[in-house]
């Protein structure tokens, strides 16, 4: 596994030009709409289409720099093996840019995110086979009752920034990222290294102060931040395509083992990618945003939901943007490396997720990088990462749970709950 001095070098040089080739790729921005996009199309009660018009990119600077860094990459280490699918992924995202609002944008975004369609790992399963399950499951469910005493009080978003910034330097000392509301994002937040954006028109929960931190601070900001120390690999601090999947999965993961991800948001991950099917399959910005309103959200979180499906994409159906698809695989994915890597006796490796932003196929490459001393230790990791006692049992478990044939279980106690009545209600606050 050991590289010659050579090839290490190539290696680092190869690396240095991925990240020339990054640069100028900025997907989000470059596909942003302006917030008078939304406001007009509220005021005309969701009847008319939007009109985008995006700014053109030019990939020609980023393949020159892809092909610096090919030339270099001759061999079969796992190390050239990472930085060449690297440059593969950065090409097709330059591509997918280059075709910004027509068909052949969807046909670069599958490639990359994948689609709501696409087999998983079992050779069965489909995204949008979970996204169904995890509709049917959470239906039904009263949210109201989840809480005893009742709803959290909601805060605007400078509440929210204030909460947030007391919290930050525990975790990231002088490297705390600078908190900044934003009035034109299509989600509530989002991070990088050096700041935290949050939507000024949102508003928030303490379950969202926590759901951030996990997330975006903890793990975008985190890895960010731990790449960019790679001071040989600072690749590993750029979040592009290829890394994606992993990035939002090991995000949506750090709720899950946290305790942060609550149902509505749950559901709101589930409703993204069933809208992106229903995008492929046809429907316009008008029928997937009335899909949003009928699932209880209001008009304006109704529109910015339905916005992510089609930015980038055709207004009019059958070519989406498929980003929102990783959030559910990429916790599948996630979830059973660490679930094999404990059963392998292999925790050692958890940890090297937070190193920088990577594929879980770059783990060989990263772990022949760190065992020869080439990567410094992720120095910032959230807490059931740092201290992973709780992990480690929680793991262990869920491994075992593969073995038990639940439906048998599962009839059984259906069976025995047919007649049992409902219990103690506590949506009422003097109930708690």
């Amino acid at each position: 596994m050991n590289l010659s001095r050579r090839a290490y070098q190539n290696a680092v040089t190869a690396a240095g030009h991925l990240l020339a080739g990054e640069k100028p790729i900025r997907i989000l921005r470059s596909l942003n709409w302006p917030a008078e996009t939304g406001h007009a199309f509220l005021a005309s009660g969701g009847q008319t289409l939007p009109v985008i018009e995006y700014p053109p990119f030019d990939g020609t600077e980023t393949r020159a720099q892809l092909a610096a860094a090919r030339a270099l990459l001759v061999g079969d280490h796992p190390v050239f093996a990472w930085l060449r699918r690297t440059a593969d992924k950065l090409e097709l995202a330059a591509a997918m840019l280059e075709n910004i609002g027509s068909a052949a944008f969807y046909q670069y975004s599958q490639r990359l995110y994948g689609t709501p369609e696409r087999v998983l790992l079992d050779g069965v399963t489909k995204t949008i086979n979970l996204a169904r399950h995890l509709d049917d499951a959470l239906a039904n469910l009263d949210f109201g009752q989840l809480v005893v005493g009742g709803t959290e009080e909601e805060m605007n978003a400078e509440e929210f920034a204030g909460q947030l910034a007391g919290r930050l330097p525990k975790y990231f000392q002088d490297q705390a990222p600078a908190i900044e509301i934003d009035e034109n994002m299509s989600s509530k937040a989002a991070a990088g290294s050096r700041r935290i954006r949050i939507s000024k028109t949102a508003t928030f929960s303490a379950m969202d102060v926590h759901q951030l931190m996990m997330h975006e601070a903890l793990v975008h900001t985190a890895t960010a931040l731990n790449g960019r120390a790679q001071t040989e690999f600072p690749i590993l601090g750029a979040g592009h395509a290829g890394t994606t999947e992993i990035q939002e999965g090991l995000a949506v993961f750090a709720e899950l083992i946290s305790g942060a991800l609550d149902p509505i948001r749950f559901r709101r991950l589930v409703d993204r990618v069933i809208a992106i099917q229903m995008s492929v399959d046809g429907a316009d910005f008008i029928e997937v945003y009335k899909y949003f309103l009928g699932q209880h959200e209001k008009p304006a979180q109704a529109f910015d939901d339905t916005r992510r499906v089609f930015r980038g994409g055709v207004i009019t159906g059958g070519a989406p943007f498929t980003k929102d698809g990783v959030y559910l695989n990429g916790l599948l994915r996630v979830h059973n490396f660490m679930r094999t890597v404990i059963k392998l006796r292999r925790a050692d490796l958890i940890r090297l997720l937070f190193v920088g932003k990577l594929d879980l196929e770059d783990v060989p490459a990263l772990a022949a990088l760190a065992t020869n001393g080439h990567l410094t230790p992720a120095n910032i990791l959230p807490p059931w990462a740092r201290d992973m006692r709780f992990l480690v049992s929680y793991l262990a478990y869920s491994s075992f749970l593969n073995q038990v044939k639940l439906p048998g279980l599962q009839s059984y106690y259906t069976t025995m709950l047919d007649e049992v009545p409902d219990v103690w209600d506590f949506t009422d606050s003097g109930n708690a």
